[in-house]
């Protein structure tokens, strides 16, 4: 690679993090070319999943001032840039790992600090934001219908007691 084809991919690397939400490291030894296309695919269209040199990798990492990460650019390394939602790309990516032991997890960075394996696994275990979302608004009408019941109780029990009293005269 010449030093200006360098220099371009780690300016493109460091473009990456800066714009990305998160990115979830990945060791992609034994994949076939099929299986990358396959990720890739999965991973959607939010999330570019890009294999880059160890060293070009670090440089892009500390030129856009992404620290703690040094220790997981080991070995063959792949990084999905996330640019939408960390959950849905750090599920698909655990999905894949299922079925294919090759693609290994390394950690990640998101809101700028490194995680851990657990960690991006954690982030995976979690709702997408639109479940968390209908979720909430559930909830929420949930309890405007008890606030509603809780207001028309006290106009029943007036009708009721009044029903009750001409019932009473009545008599």
């Amino acid at each position: 690679m010449a030093k200006s084809d360098k220099i371009d991919a780690v300016s493109e690397i460091a473009e990456k993090f800066n714009s990305s939400t998160a990115a979830v490291v990945t060791e992609y030894r034994g994949l076939s070319m099929a299986q990358l296309s396959e990720l890739r695919r999965s991973l959607g269209s939010n999330v570019s999943y890009r294999v880059a040199k160890n060293t070009l990798v670090k440089r892009a990492a500390e030129q856009s001032g992404v620290e703690g990460l040094d220790d997981l650019f080991v070995g063959p390394t792949a990084i999905a840039f996330v640019e939408g939602e960390p959950v849905d790309a750090a599920k698909a990516i655990k999905e894949f790992a299922k079925g294919n032991q090759n693609l290994v997890v390394k950690g990640g960075y998101m809101d700028g600090r490194p995680l851990s394996v657990s960690e991006v696994e954690s982030i995976a275990d979690l709702d997408s934001r639109e479940v968390t979302l209908g979720k909430l608004a559930g909830a929420m009408k949930a309890k405007m219908n008890q606030a509603a019941a809780l207001f028309q109780a006290p106009a029943s029990q007036v009708a009721r007691m009044a029903a009750a009293l001409q019932e009473k005269k009545g008599e």
